[in-house]
């Protein structure tokens, strides 16, 4: 498969399972592309969300033919994609729960006014509204359509788990860190068309999270330009504009979500 294809349009078939033990460099990875250079423990994370089976999806390529289990080595390698969630508040006291929220306070009091670090602070440390940070991570060249029927699992179980009882399942806010971009050369962008100057600026590298961000009761973006001197995190030029690379942190109110989900089906519906 020629990958450096312009358009890319090479059929890959890929298949949903649970998250399992195998998926551990897979997950580790894409988180890694996620959370860059920032202090988090992102083998403790990734250990919790295999722990936590009941919750998430990892997404391959569909088997192609059956007897190529010689390199079991390549198994861990195939994960082009997943999606969980980490309850922050029942996983308090857990380093890499402990660091992702020390990361966005410590970025938001760089970037907000007070009272939205105030607020931040407050959100996180309620212990009677759980927050659960929602981890949708792939490979920049599988196609958001692929979101759709993982956002709408995950739900079902998060659904599933409250209703039984089992971890993971009350969430009353739910915590967004996106990958975003805006053009490095936007000092003039203030005088276009005010209302709309927000959607302009911001790209999302996965696109469907832009209907998060439009129900977010709290969001800021940090830039991690810094961090970004490796590729992976994708490119950093659209069309050669030079891009800025962002992370774009957003809250959501748990009973907002049946309205997004709405918006996904509309958007990435086939």
């Amino acid at each position: 498969l020629d990958m450096g294809l312009e358009r890319f349009e090479v059929n890959i078939e890929f298949e949903a399972h649970s998250i399992s033990d195998n998926d551990y460099n897979g997950i580790k990875k894409l988180l890694q592309q996620l959370f860059l250079k920032a202090p988090v423990n992102t083998a403790e994370l990734t250990d919790i969300l295999i722990q936590q089976n009941h919750i998430g999806s990892i997404i391959k390529q569909a088997e192609v033919e059956e007897d190529s289990s010689d390199d079991d080595e390549e198994v861990d390698d195939e994960v082009f994609g997943f999606i969980s969630c980490l309850n922050l508040t029942e996983r308090k006291g857990t380093q890499c729960a402990e660091q992702i929220k020390e990361l966005i306070l410590s970025r938001c009091e760089k970037s907000c006014e007070q009272h939205i670090v105030e607020q931040l602070n407050k959100l996180l440390n309620d212990s009677t509204k759980p927050v659960g940070l929602i981890l949708s991570e792939r490979f920049i060249n599988v196609p958001p359509q692929i979101a759709l029927p993982m956002h709408q699992q995950l739900q079902k179980e998060l659904t599933e788990a409250q209703r039984t009882n089992k971890p993971c399942g009350k969430c009353h806010y739910y915590l967004l860190i996106s990958k975003t971009f805006t053009e490095a050369t936007k000092s003039n962008s203030k005088r276009r068309e005010g209302r709309n100057q927000q959607k302009e600026e911001l790209m999302f590298a996965n696109a469907e999270e832009e209907f998060f961000y439009e129900k977010a009761l709290l969001k800021f973006n940090y830039s991690v330009q810094e961090e970004s001197d490796t590729c992976l995190g994708g490119r950093w030029s659209f069309d050669d504009v030079p891009m800025k690379p962002l992370r774009t942190v957003m809250i959501v109110p748990a009973d907002g979500i049946n309205v997004i989900m709405d918006k996904l089906k509309d958007y990435l519906s086939l």
